[in-house]
C-alpha cells in the first residue's frame, strides 16, 4: 500500500509540473498589454504555487501541516482558474490552448492526494 501511495505521489508530481510547464509557456506567449501582463503576472504567481505548496507538503512535519498546504493548492487552483476565465472572456485567442487543462483537473489530482 504504502509502495502503490508513493508510486501515486510521483506521478502527480510529474503532472504537476508538466501542467505547470505548460502553463508557463502559455503565459509566455501571451501579449503584453497593460491587461494581459497584469494577468499572466496572477496567472504566473497561481498557477505555480500549486506546484510548490504541494511539493511543500510533501515534507510537512505532520497530517495537519500537511492538509494545510494541499488547501493553499487547491485555493490557487481555483484562483488559477478565475485568471484563466478571464483571459478566455477577454477574447484572448491563446486562451484556447490551455483548454483541456482547466483547473478541475487540478480539483481531481488534489482531492485524490490529500484522501
Amino acid at each position: 500500500m504504502q509502495r502503490d501511495n508513493s508510486k501515486f505521489k510521483i506521478e502527480m508530481k510529474r503532472r504537476m509540473y508538466a501542467y505547470t510547464l505548460k502553463l508557463v509557456e502559455f503565459i509566455d506567449s501571451l501579449p503584453s498589454d497593460n491587461v494581459s501582463k497584469r494577468l499572466s503576472d496572477q496567472l504566473l504567481r497561481s498557477g505555480t504555487s500549486i506546484i510548490a505548496n504541494f511539493v511543500e507538503g510533501q515534507a510537512a512535519s505532520s497530517k495537519k501541516d500537511f492538509t494545510n498546504y494541499l488547501n493553499i493548492a487547491l485555493k490557487s487552483s481555483n484562483e488559477t482558474k478565475l485568471w484563466l476565465a478571464l483571459l478566455k472572456d477577454k477574447k484572448e485567442p491563446k486562451a484556447m490552448m490551455l483548454n483541456g487543462y482547466q483547473t478541475k483537473h487540478w480539483k481531481f489530482l488534489i482531492f485524490w492526494v490529500h484522501v
